[in-house]
């Protein structure tokens, strides 16, 4: 039987860099693209003499990529070595893999561990596949004659082959290997690989789609995953991140402070100076001490993403840059900082106005937005004049100023770090975005850089930003905010024509 599980790409709204640090914030959206595992066994019968194996077979398989990697698996040092397409390993999956196993051993009794070992015997057939909102699929709309329209996005099939940039791999430009939207594909991907295996090694009962969210005994089986999921994706990026992205890959959008570092800290020497089920067994118990609150966009709004063409960005290099300049510079550094943490604070306090003035008064709450959503911003006070709206006025306009503030600072601290947190071009397109009408934000998701733009639009102004974006040769993704974290699909995504919220989106 297989198991099919789901998690989301993110967009970091606030909290790009300081992220990094305890204890600041940031607001992470989780979106309707999503990355998903499949899960079944290779063969269907153990074979009388396996009892003497300890090895078993892995077959791991990226169609989007055309790539398809034989491992065998020691069941009792759990290793896993390639044995053929060992050019294209993936060590998010292999990492992922091999902690959910030491995580069964570490939680396992006697009993479930003879189980365990049937099941593993019959072999792991492994699928991922992600969402298209993930990669660029400029080249390919361009080569059929295409327009860049979020219609001709949907017009794709899903999870089409992928471009890679192999042409322009090396040099200054530190281009992913991959063109990529910047949506946190390798999180959501472990995330997904994670939650798929430790439901179908019978580890945690991951919920479905339709239970998300719910109870305390949920909470908890979610938690392992995303102990887990957190721990091999820093392993296999070779260092300990902010953990944002596998956060909302697992719990849906949020405010997050990060994990001290230090939790991880045995995983780091896992396999080599502990066996690595006393090492899942250590981090499993050890004090995850990250925060999260729910949050999700006030009603009427939409988070829109474009995307310019540039092929993204390396995170890694950019966050090197501005902690050497942190640590050359810490009087103007502290300085920057500090305004940008009370900008990005000023902007999570006027999102949450605004859902509360939605729930106290829900009608002037609508008619504010839906006046707003056809004025540019300037006209934005008069146009919410009436009773009970001036309110909501200002707490656009000030969410407003406070987007402006927090990209004054991000260009002030890349160009004290000497790369492009917002390029010229990037804030060109920003300036437009922002002048348009019903456009309460715009900025650089994340560390910023070449990767896709995001907005925050009012009502149904989103037709008009996707018609200035397609001016300035910039392709609309269909991504949305969607607050959903990881689930358990009914299906394989491949068999049905339309998959998930993504392609459902009505274009206007």
């Amino acid at each position: 039987m297989a198991v099919v599980a789901s998690a989301p790409g993110k967009v970091l709204m606030t909290g790009g860099y300081l992220i990094l640090d305890r204890p600041n914030a940031g607001i992470v959206l989780s979106t309707n693209a999503r990355f998903y595992a499949i899960v079944k066994p290779l063969y269907e019968e153990v074979k009388p003499e396996s009892w003497a194996w300890a090895w078993t077979d892995v077959k791991l398989t990226s169609p989007q990529m055309g790539r398809e990697t034989m491992y065998k698996l020691s069941l009792k040092h759990i290793l896993l070595q390639p044995i053929s397409g060992s050019d294209s390993r993936n060590p998010f999956v292999e990492n992922a893999l091999q902690y959910v196993i030491a995580a069964a051993y570490a939680t396992f009794d006697q009993e479930k561990k003879v189980e365990l070992r049937k099941l593993l015997l019959l072999g792991l057939d492994i699928t991922i596949l992600g969402c298209n909102e993930f990669y660029s699929y400029r080249n390919q709309i361009e080569a059929r004659g295409l327009p860049l329209t979020p219609e001709s996005l949907a017009s794709l099939p899903p999870f089409t082959s992928i471009t890679f940039n192999a042409e322009e791999s090396s040099g200054q430009n530190c281009k992913p290997e991959v063109a990529k939207t910047g949506l946190g594909s390798s999180a959501a991907m472990t995330t997904a690989v994670v939650a798929a295996l430790l439901h179908y090694l019978g580890v945690v009962n991951v919920p479905s789609s339709n239970h998300h969210r719910q109870g305390n005994e949920c909470a908890r089986e979610l938690d392992v995953v995303h102990i887990i999921a957190q721990t091999a994706h820093c392993i296999a990026q070779g260092k300990v991140g902010s953990g944002f992205d596998v956060s909302s890959a697992v719990y849906g959008s949020q405010r997050y402070v990060r994990f001290s570092p230090g939790v991880l800290s045995a995983a780091q020497g896992a396999g080599r100076l502990l066996p690595i089920e006393e090492t899942i067994g250590g981090v499993l118990t050890a004090n995850w001490d990250h925060e999260r609150t729910s949050f999700s966009l006030p009603p009427m709004m939409t988070l829109l993403l474009g995307e310019p063409g540039t092929g993204g960005s390396s995170t890694p290099s950019m966050v090197g840059a501005v902690k050497k300049w942190q640590k050359d510079d810490p009087q103007n550094s502290g300085e920057t900082w500090k305004k940008l943490s009370q900008a990005n604070s000023a902007l999570e306090s006027y999102l949450k106005t605004l859902s509360n003035l939605a729930k106290s008064n829900y009608n002037a709450y609508i008619r504010a937005i839906d006046t707003c959503s056809k004025l540019t911003s300037d006209k934005w006070r008069e146009g919410t004049g009436e009773p009970n709206q001036t309110e909501i006025g200002s707490a656009l306009l000030g969410a407003r100023d406070a987007m402006l503030e927090i990209r004054r600072n991000m260009q002030k601290m890349g160009e004290a770090a000497g790369i492009p947190i917002e390029p010229e071009s990037q804030t060109q397109l920003l300036d437009a975005t922002m002048a348009t009408e019903g456009v309460l934000l715009a900025g650089v998701p994340g560390a910023g850089g070449f990767d896709a733009v995001f907005a925050i639009s009012l009502g149904d102004a989103s037709s008009h930003l996707i018609k200035l974006w397609r001016a300035r040769n910039v392709l609309a993704l269909l991504v949305r905010e969607d607050p959903r974290g990881v689930c358990l699909e009914t299906s394989d995504p491949r068999a049905t024509e339309i998959t998930g919220a993504v392609s459902s989106i009505h274009i206007h």
